[in-house]
């Protein structure tokens, strides 16, 4: 593995068409790869416009498995003409189930793994428990050419619990996909980019790791509702200052070299790890926060 490595986060907008989307996905990737990245991350369920503003029975129809996926291949393809890693987000069909899913897929065409979103939301205009089951596979980090990487799904970006797992995992760095914007008029406390930043901006500092996200643009119309998703797609170094960052309409690769010989150093210094008590922790296993016992 060399170092630093070079990660790039995609920032893109979506049609109600799989091959435009895909096809502009892989544009980019190689646009990414082109500027250096050895590791490039595509938003949330690129393939298609973000269906979960609604609940109709007609969009299970864009689940696929993954033995077989309709463009998984193509971009496994893709990662070993270019040599990056790629994890990649889509919509999966396993059995009688649905998963909002991500596989990663190293440098050299292989997948290690599939993950399965572990947060599903579940409000207006994300109504995503209609289509996803919970996931079942627990956390992953798994070993690239370019470091080991973490990598949550959306939803999972808001709670603490997914990262300091990922890290004590031996993750290198966090990765979130995500496809966040607008929400309905309903909504009383709408959420803003500052406040999807800050969350991660917080894992960044409390892991002492490097963190990425990506999102998508543009306004989308399902039915009768309209999203507007925000972009804002960045970069954190270790210690939480954000070091690239896309606006709210700019599409491309961003990218930054990440020092991880350095954040492992610094990681180490700060104690974070050497200090945690978790023989304390019980309460975090509870929904009350009451420890039973016998």
């Amino acid at each position: 593995m060399s170092d630093p490595v070079t990660l790039a986060v995609i920032q893109m907008h979506m049609t109600g068409s799989l091959e435009d989307n895909v096809s502009r996905a892989e544009r980019h990737v190689r646009d990414a790869a082109r500027q250096g990245a050895g590791v490039v991350l595509l938003p949330e369920l690129f393939e298609n416009l973000y269906f979960c503003q609604v609940e109709r029975e007609d969009y299970f129809a864009l689940a696929h498995p993954l033995d077989g996926h309709p463009f998984v291949g193509r971009f496994q393809n893709l990662a070993r003409d270019l040599g990056v890693v790629l994890p990649l987000s889509y919509f999966e069909r396993a059995g009688q189930a649905h998963y909002n899913s991500l596989v990663c897929i190293d440098a050299d065409g292989s997948v290690l793994g599939n993950y399965r979103k572990t947060h599903i939301p579940d409000g207006p205009g994300y109504e995503e428990k209609y289509y996803f089951n919970l996931g079942d596979t627990g956390f992953k980090v798994w070993q690239t050419r370019f470091g080991r990487i973490g990598v949550g799904i959306c939803w999972d970006q808001w709670y603490p619990e997914t990262a300091r797992v990922m890290m004590l995992q031996g993750a290198d760095f966090l990765l979130y996909p995500t496809a966040i914007g607008s929400e309905p008029a309903e909504v009383e406390t709408p959420n803003t980019y500052q406040m999807w930043q800050r969350a991660m901006v917080g894992h960044a500092v409390s892991n002492s790791t490097y963190v990425g996200s990506s999102n998508r643009i543009g306004t989308e119309q399902i039915g009768d509702l309209t999203q507007t998703y925000y972009g804002h797609s960045f970069i954190t170094d270790y210690t939480g200052e954000i070091v690239a960052e896309f606006g709210e309409t700019e599409e491309g690769a961003l990218t930054h070299p990440l020092n991880l010989a350095e954040a492992r150093r610094f990681r180490a210094g700060m104690g974070f790890f050497r200090d945690r008590r978790p023989d304390l922790y019980g309460a975090l296993l509870t929904s009350d926060g009451v420890t039973r016992r016998g």
